[in-house]
């Protein structure tokens, strides 16, 4: 909104010529996103208290957590709300990367706080049933695929992802393995951070650290010169992405003013299923779905470490009789809560090793 209507003022005073600078903008979303969070935040912890919108603890859990019951959750109606206002605010409206994203935040949000309404006002304790669940994060993952397809929004090969590493090898899928691609990887992605979402403010501070990272890739994209000399891809218009990633990273953040330990709130999938859904969706955009297994390290080791632990369990139990585990028990996060780490610990490695990912996936820049 600002770059259609105050660069215009630019014959009044040159200032206003500063809204066509996509770092200007970028710089202001994200104040904009955590000023939002830290305004209306209060006001929506409330108003969930008095709907009496409770976390529901379930006893397979630590024993420390069980205190914890009853604390609001669907907390992420304000990170939706904070990064929505300020992409709206802060972003080009005509652009498609912007348009996308966006779209993909409110729908995987909306799938999220459906399966949550049914938990904790429904009082159904399984929420919405998993396939549906799938099938809602599937649809939009197929959907962007096809619509990439059909109308591709750069100049770059639809069907081509880069490939960290190496400046001069894109990988190159068949039209139907690429629309399954897509859906495999916002389903995959959504669900990482939902899996991550266990520990208060380990998910808000891991995706803001994630996005932060994505918005400088898609700044570099979004660059001739940047991404001609980086040897990274170049698309028209992705500079934009930034702005809705660092929009993104600070409703995160400011989200987990009132989510760190001990949360006031919880995100609930509500927020969890958006911001991975978000993530996933940024990564495809910028032809990054590779270099997302990167910046997000620690979502993908949640994921696999429930994966080894049924599949061990399973394995051993058809094998011997007796499922047996591999981590005292999963996500990771939980296994180190029964070694004798505080949650406070585990959330803060956990967010020392997000960073060091982060560092990684950047370092592929150089690293060509």
């Amino acid at each position: 909104m600002f770059y259609e209507l105050l660069p215009r003022l630019a014959d009044v005073h040159g200032v206003f010529n500063v809204f066509v600078y996509i770092s200007f903008r970028a710089a202001g979303a994200v104040v904009t996103s955590l000023v939002f969070a830290f305004a209306f935040g209060p006001m929506v912890i409330r108003r969930l208290h008095l709907a009496n919108v409770g976390q529901v603890v379930r006893d397979i859990g630590p024993e420390s957590h069980l205190v914890k019951s009853g604390t609001p959750t669907m907390g992420g109606l304000i990170i939706i709300g904070a990064a929505t206002a300020s992409t709206l605010l802060w972003a080009r409206l005509d652009n498609w990367y912007t348009i996308i994203a966006v779209v993909s935040l409110l729908w995987m949000g909306s799938i999220g706080f459906l399966d949550d309404y049914l938990k904790v006002v429904q009082g159904k304790t399984r929420g919405l049933v998993a396939r549906y669940k799938m099938i809602g994060q599937w649809t939009f993952g197929l959907g962007l695929g096809a619509v990439l397809l059909w109308q591709p929004i750069s100049s770059h090969p639809t069907t081509w992802t880069s490939v960290p590493f190496f400046s001069d090898l894109a990988a190159a899928f068949a039209a139907p393995v690429f629309i399954l691609f897509t859906g495999a990887v916002v389903s995959g992605t959504s669900n990482a951070v939902n899996l991550t979402d266990g520990l208060d403010g380990l998910a808000a501070g891991l995706t803001a650290i994630c996005a932060s990272t994505l918005g400088v890739f898609a700044y570099i994209a979004g660059r001739t010169d940047m991404s001609r000399y980086l040897g990274f891809f170049y698309l028209e218009g992705a500079g934009e992405l930034s702005v809705f990633a660092v929009a993104l990273a600070g409703a995160a953040l400011g989200f987990l003013w009132f989510n760190s330990h001990p949360a006031e709130v919880f995100m609930g999938d509500t927020g969890s299923l958006a911001l991975g859904g978000a993530l996933g969706v940024m990564a495809i955009l910028l032809k990054a779905e590779f270099l997302l297994v990167i910046v997000g390290g620690v979502f993908v080791l949640e994921t696999l470490s429930v994966i080894v632990q049924r599949g061990w369990f399973k394995y051993t139990k058809h094998r011997f009789g007796e499922g047996r585990r591999v981590f005292r028990m999963a996500p990771i996060h939980h296994h180190f809560e029964k070694l004798g780490w505080s949650e406070s610990k585990v959330v803060v490695r956990f967010w020392i090793v997000g960073v060091l990912f982060a560092m990684i996936a950047v370092s592929t820049l150089k690293i060509r």
